[in-house]
């Protein structure tokens, strides 16, 4: 950080989508795994379900999670 700049806070949605992205880049999460369902997650990180929904929109357009309709979100494979 340069001086002059002011440090703004991460919002709780990219909270939570950092807190997936360490998991996968220290290997708790590896391709192929389930994440826990949104209830858990909000209840794990005190978040309510748009915070969920847009973290995992994120995950999802930088290719790190797919999402399986009425199934769950999975770690996307190495590609």
């Amino acid at each position: 950080m340069e001086i002059g700049e002011v440090a703004v806070p991460a919002t709780k949605w990219e909270k939570l989508a950092d807190h997936v992205r360490e998991q996968i880049r220290t290997g708790v999460l590896k391709p192929g795994d389930q994440l826990p369902s949104t209830a858990q997650l909000k209840a794990e990180h005190n978040v309510g379900d748009g915070v969920v929904r847009y973290a995992m929109h994120a995950l999802r357009t930088e290719g790190l999670v797919e999402s399986a309709h009425g199934v769950g979100v999975f770690i996307a494979e190495k590609r």
